[in-house]
């Protein structure tokens, strides 16, 4: 009871929030079922289960969950090569079995492995894609479905043809209400707006939505070129309530539960599902304003809950979501009350409003994306970067670029390498240090050298000119790889020939006396 009351002390900031992340989802989830090939209830009830099923377990304030587009290509793919959807259901069944024994196994640890700038880079990358994707739809060209985040699209041009193409099929009324909806959202942030006590519990994308209704209504009444075709409205199923409702779900069929390739296909998407949700609730992580941390092992058995439950009753394959959790992030939720009644929301409108939500106009949704995703990708983000230095603005940079061109998990991998390339970098150079005065020379070992250190050491001490004295301080190094102590031993070896004094200075760790042979001439040098 104590946690129910502490879940609705927000309600008053959380369900403005769960209706901005609805009208966000809608396009979303039926966008995402176009682009995987499956039938568009699916995408609903995906939606409805990441909202009220995984809402519910998650310990995420503000994590919303729902179908990726992240997946569509894997769907798309396993869809194409089953014998029908309803085997492809029990792969997702399977997904969700997989991801409750990575629950339980721990493995929620992995997110904790990527660098910031990389997190930063994924979050301002999706800014920049959702935008560029939303651009045609602000236009009246909606052939791409919604939700599309792959730089080759559908209809195999990419993100930045497309938006030379959509030239081509310019609709003046989805321009005009596209256009209308980018100002009225720009309105509701100015101070006038933000100051009125009364605004603040009228969520903008609502009144975006209600206007872009009424003014295509408008239109379509007077007649002319204004007026939007069919193609350029919302297309929910329509159903007459519950009972008609239920006669769209599709239920998994147990005897294709011995094919391989249904098995295969649980397994990827329980990988990439996983992933997709350990990077994204820590990018949303970053983004909550109270610093709070979500339990990673909880998240990843409450999204294998909502999958076990999404394929049992027909729906798509489900991880948390970037782009609905930055909505609830910038709409003001606080807590997962939002994400509740957001999935209520999209449960409620199914069943007894789908003609009404089949008068929204696409580009007034697109306007609405758009003015969303421009704050996880603004300018200020590349200065605050350049000032943090060269290893952490690099990754930023080359991760935004490497999601733009190719997909999420690729590019977050190619932003992992380059911050591991700084990363050894920054260890490569500074584990070694020398210093000099006249013919005297230290050089210092400050923490683990490994053999990625082996040649700088060689060329340190190869550089030392002839009848000088060197000290060399072992005495901060935790670890010393054997190939470093032999490159040590052959210097002394020859040091002499030049007129080189050694003296070493070893570490008391008994750990470092193992790692040197006792007959080995640097022990027989060392001080």
């Amino acid at each position: 009871m104590r946690e129910q009351k502490n879940l609705f002390q927000n309600a008053a900031t959380d369900i403005p929030a769960a209706v901005v992340v609805f009208l966000v989802a809608l396009p979303l989830c039926l966008g995402v079922a176009l682009g995987s090939s499956a039938p568009l209830f699916s995408g609903i009830i995906a939606g409805i289960i990441g909202g009220l099923v995984i809402g519910a377990l998650s310990g995420s304030s503000l994590s919303v969950s729902g179908p990726a587009a992240g997946l569509t290509a894997v769907v798309a793919i396993a869809i194409g090569k089953m014998p029908a959807f309803e085997a492809f259901l029990l792969s997702v069944v399977i997904a969700g079995i997989l991801q409750v024994i990575f629950g339980f196994l721990r493995a929620g640890i992995l997110g904790d492995y990527v660098p910031n700038a990389v997190i930063r880079g994924m979050l301002a990358a999706i800014g920049i894609i959702l935008i560029l994707k939303q651009l045609p739809h602000l236009v009246g060209f909606d052939k791409d479905f919604q939700g599309d985040e792959a730089f080759i699209q559908i209809d195999r041009k990419n993100t930045f043809s497309e938006l030379i193409y959509s030239l081509n099929y310019l609709s003046p009324g989805a321009i005009l209400i596209g256009v209308l909806s980018l100002i009225l959202l720009a309105l509701w942030n100015l101070k006038f707006f933000k100051t009125k006590k009364i605004f603040t519990y009228i969520p903008a994308p609502l009144v975006v939505v209600v206007t872009g209704i009424l003014l295509n209504k408008w239109l379509t009444g007077t007649g002319g070129i204004f007026a939007l075709e069919p193609n350029h409205l919302v297309n929910l199923p329509v159903t007459d309530g519950l009972t008609s409702a239920a006669g769209l779900l599709r239920f998994p069929q147990w005897q294709y539960l011995g094919r391989t390739d249904v098995w295969v296909t649980g397994l990827t998407i329980a990988l990439v599902a996983s992933l997709e949700t350990l990077l994204s609730i820590e990018a949303v992580d970053k983004l909550d304003p109270y610093n709070r941390r979500t339990p990673t092992n909880r998240e990843l058995k409450a999204q294998g809950v909502g999958n076990l439950v999404s394929g049992l009753l027909g729906g798509l394959p489900i991880t948390s979501v970037i782009v609905r959790s930055s909505a609830n992030v910038n709409a003001g939720g606080k807590t997962r009350l939002s994400t509740i009644f957001h999935g209520l929301f999209l449960l409620l409108s199914v069943l007894f409003i789908p003609g009404l939500l089949n008068m929204i106009p696409l580009s007034a949704l697109a306007a609405i994306l758009v003015a969303t995703w421009y704050k996880l990708a603004k300018p200020t983000l590349f200065r605050e970067f350049h000032r943090k230095g060269w290893d952490q603005l690099v990754p930023f940079v080359v991760t935004i670029l490497a999601i733009l061109l190719t997909d999420l998990l690729i590019g977050i991998l190619v932003g992992m390498g380059i911050s591991l390339f700084f990363l050894i970098r920054s260890n490569f150079r500074s584990a070694v240090m020398i210093v000099h005065d006249d013919n005297r020379y230290l050089l210092r070992f400050r923490k683990d050298v490994s053999f990625l250190n082996k040649p700088i050491v060689k060329e340190k001490l190869e550089a030392v000119p002839a009848d000088s004295s060197v000290l060399i301080d072992l005495t901060r190094a935790d670890f010393i790889d054997k190939d470093i102590i032999d490159v040590i031993n052959e210097f002394l070896h020859h040091a002499h020939l030049k007129g080189i004094k050694v003296e070493v200075k070893k570490s008391h760790f008994k750990s470092l006396h193992q790692l040197v042979d006792d007959q080995s001439p640097l022990n027989e040098r060392a001080a």
